[in-house]
C-alpha cells in the first residue's frame, strides 16, 4: 500500500514538473507571437503611410492608380509572408507545450 501512495506521489510531481515546463513553453513562445505581430503591425502601418504620401504627390490618376497597384501588391505579399511566419510560430509553440507531457502520455497507453 505504501508503495502505491509513493509512485502516485511521484506520478503527481512528473505531472506537476511538466505541467510547469508546458507553462513556460506557453509564455515563450506566446512572447515572441506578439513581439512579430507588434513588429508587423510597425511595419505595415509605416509601409501604409509612405504609400498615403506617394499617392497624395501623384500628379495624374495613372500614377495613383500605380503607386496604389504597388502598395497592394506589397501589402498582400507582405501579409502572406507574416501568416506564414506566425503560423510556424503557433506550431511550434503547440509542439514546444506538448512535449513535456509526450514520454507520460507515450507511458500511459
Amino acid at each position: 500500500m505504501m508503495q502505491s501512495f509513493d509512485e502516485a506521489g511521484k506520478y503527481g510531481k512528473e505531472f506537476l514538473d511538466n505541467g510547469l515546463k508546458s507553462f513556460a513553453s506557453l509564455s515563450t513562445g506566446t512572447q515572441a507571437i506578439v513581439a512579430e505581430a507588434s513588429d508587423y503591425s510597425k511595419k505595415a502601418f509605416e509601409s501604409g503611410a509612405v504609400a498615403l504620401e506617394k499617392l497624395m504627390g501623384a500628379k495624374s490618376l495613372e500614377k495613383a492608380m500605380e503607386i496604389q497597384a504597388d502598395y497592394a501588391r506589397s501589402a498582400y505579399e507582405g501579409f502572406v509572408a507574416e501568416a506564414t511566419k506566425l503560423g510556424e510560430l503557433y506550431t511550434g509553440l503547440a509542439r514546444d507545450a506538448y512535449k513535456p507531457f509526450e514520454t507520460a502520455f507515450a507511458r500511459a497507453k
